[in-house]
């Protein structure tokens, strides 16, 4: 198979999505790298080379003597002040970070934003957004930034959303091999651009907290077991994503930790109008119900759920831990 050559790039980000990167397991980073003769040229944090090194890597790829396959994006574009970019320079030179994005992406066979920043300019556009930062191809839900709307690589396909804050390190590495391979087509993209083989999925599938969400056996406060749906401001059944069957570190997921999920993978998710701890309400049901329920059969099927309650639900749902497990046996209640 030819060498896929990539250039990982960071922008106004945190790094997150390269540290979680770090966290891939089973085979590791480097191993699926190497396994799919998939060639890293240079990644800020985990190359030895900077400065002058780096600096010529870049002009011999604006030259056309070395090709890129892949351009990762991590971070949001800068493009502040005023359009000038002077906000983010590249390092060495009098050259905003933006046109070599923009330069790079002409050259790249393929251009993907990695993070919900890079996507879709995420938390760092939040706010009045001084620095002027938005993603590559999207600026929230709006089609058309850096990249215009019509924009197209040279392989075939627009900008490549892998979305997420942060991102989980199978849906980089697995797109990225999809593309070495020469297996993702734009039928694999949703609306936004996002990889299908994770955004065909929502963090509600296999949430381990399911069995009180049928119920609408709520959690009323954190730390508590039941649904965070109706009181927390979970957006699981709405947030596209596989993050409670493809788990993180191989066990953890933000609602297996007791976290609401924010629905970090969509756009403008950084801009919720409320605390995310919250679930905004209008005459007492959730704004935000799961994303193909009509109100109306939500509101039958919770009277009818919250009125068949198991007792062993209503305690244990408002309950730091389990009080009374399933099952008829001496042991059945716990100590408070």
């Amino acid at each position: 198979m030819k060498t896929f050559n990539l250039l990982w790039l960071q922008s106004g980000g945190c790094g997150g999505c390269s540290m979680s990167l770090l966290n891939a397991e089973s085979p590791d980073l480097f191993s699926s790298l190497e396994q799919n003769n998939i060639k890293l040229l240079w990644h800020p944090s985990f190359s030895e080379s900077s400065g002058d090194g780096f600096l010529n890597l870049i002009n011999q790829i604006e030259q056309g003597e070395i090709q890129i396959d892949g351009l990762c994006l991590e971070g949001s574009v800068m493009m502040g002040p005023r359009g000038t970019g002077r906000f983010h320079m590249l390092g060495g030179t009098d050259r905003p970070m933006f046109e070599l994005i923009k330069s790079l992406a002409e050259k790249a066979k393929f251009t993907l934003a990695v993070g919900s920043c890079a996507s879709f300019g995420g938390v760092t556009m939040a706010g009045s957004n001084p620095g002027e930062a938005t993603g590559v191809q999207y600026k929230g839900t709006e089609h058309g930034a850096l990249l215009n709307n019509s924009w197209i690589s040279n392989g075939g396909l627009p900008v490549i959303n892998i979305s997420g804050c942060p991102t989980h390190p199978n849906w980089i590495i697995e797109t990225i091999i999809q593309l070495a391979m020469g297996e993702l087509s734009d039928e694999n993209l949703d609306e936004f651009n996002r990889p299908r083989s994770y955004t065909d999925h929502l963090v509600h599938h296999g949430c381990p907290r399911n069995e009180y969400y049928e119920y609408k056996a709520s959690a009323a406060e954190p730390s508590q077991q039941g649904c965070m749906m109706e009181n927390l401001g979970c957006l699981g059944t709405q947030a596209r994503a596989d993050c409670n069957t493809r788990l993180w570190n191989g066990d953890g997921s933000c609602v297996r930790g007791g976290y609401a999920c924010i629905n970090c993978t969509a756009p403008d998710f950084e801009e919720p109008g409320h605390q995310f701890a919250e679930t905004p309400k209008i005459a007492g049901i959730p704004i935000g119900l799961p994303t193909d329920m009509p109100k109306a059969w939500f509101v039958a099927l919770s009277s009818l759920a919250k009125a068949a309650t198991p007792e062993r639900l209503k305690i244990n749902a408002i309950s730091d831990h389990l009080k009374i497990t399933p099952g008829k046996n001496k042991t059945t209640r716990k100590d408070q």
